[in-house]
């Protein structure tokens, strides 16, 4: 799978767990061509799964947060509004941005953008407009019953 084709994935399947298993596909998972035991770092498509997770995290078009029982989740812009509107049925913190920062002293350190201080100006609006069943509609079968 190549950076572009993890996109996809992600545009595809709307919310994606980045290697955690649970009630969303697994990029990692999906890289490797079967299910991951273990730290995905030991396995044979490690470099992939790397340079593919990383791609993803940089994309404009995906909310890296930790939606999905604490793990890294990757939301996919077109559902941005579904998760605004229904944002009470999450915690605050599982819907803050999160991001990797490679420090100088060569540590690896979380930054988080609280929610809602991440959301664009027109995601919020689209979510005013958006019926809390059509928001429902649009996470209910990618989200089942977290929380």
């Amino acid at each position: 799978m190549t950076a572009r084709e993890a996109l996809a994935f992600v545009k595809a399947n709307g919310i994606v767990l980045e290697s955690a298993r649970g009630p969303a596909p697994s990029l990692a998972a999906a890289i490797a061509g079967e299910p991951i035991r273990g730290s995905w770092w030991k396995h044979r498509k490690a470099s992939q799964i790397f340079r593919c997770t990383r791609a993803v995290r940089a994309s404009k078009e995906v909310l890296v947060c930790r939606l999905l029982g604490g793990k890294v989740t990757y939301v996919h812009r077109s559902l941005w509004p579904a998760a605004v509107k229904l944002r009470d049925q999450f915690e605050p913190k599982d819907l803050s941005a999160i991001r990797e920062i490679h420090t100088a002293q060569g540590k690896h350190k979380i930054s988080a953008v609280a929610f809602p201080k991440w959301v664009p100006a027109e995601v919020a609006v689209e979510a005013k407009n958006l019926s809390a069943s059509k928001a429902a509609e649009m996470l209910g079968l990618k989200l089942g019953t977290e929380r």
